[in-house]
């Protein structure tokens, strides 16, 4: 297994296909959009391949917050349902907590689902426990995936 830094966003959108495996309903047009957003607000992305098969990704943001300093927080973390439990998501949150050592960050955080159970049990096992809770107020239900 190889770990990627994606740069641009052609690099990202070459990953499409494995978010789709999450959302669906994610179209290339809509990704390459929101990208466009996100890439100007200091996100980036790390992919774990086979060659050039992509095993999964995580995007990731890194802020700086009152309560805790500077962070890094996890943004859909997908590995590809063929790559399930078998050490690629290890690998990649392995990764992603030197890179959060390397930036000097306080802590990794990252949001689930409620009742995404088996993403917990790895999370758990990750070394990440539940903190609080990410309420939201909901605007535009046609807008959440």
């Amino acid at each position: 297994m190889e770990i990627r830094e994606l740069e641009s966003k052609e690099e990202m959108l070459d990953n499409y296909t494995i978010l789709t495996e999450v959302y669906p309903s994610l179209t290339l047009e809509q990704y390459s959009k929101e990208l466009d957003d996100m890439l100007a607000h200091n996100y980036g992305q790390i992919g774990i391949y086979n060659g050039d098969n992509c095993l999964g990704i995580t995007g990731y943001w890194i802020g700086t917050k009152l309560w805790c300093g500077k962070y890094i927080e996890l943004d859909n973390v997908v590995i590809s349902k063929k790559h399930r439990s078998k050490g690629v998501g290890k690998t990649l949150f392995n990764y992603m907590q030197i890179k959060a050592k390397e930036e000097d960050c306080t802590m990794i955080a990252l949001d689930s689902y409620s009742d995404n159970f088996k993403a917990h049990k790895f999370f758990y096992a990750q070394g990440f426990i539940p903190r609080g809770f990410h309420f939201i107020n909901i605007l535009n239900k046609l807008g959440i995936r």
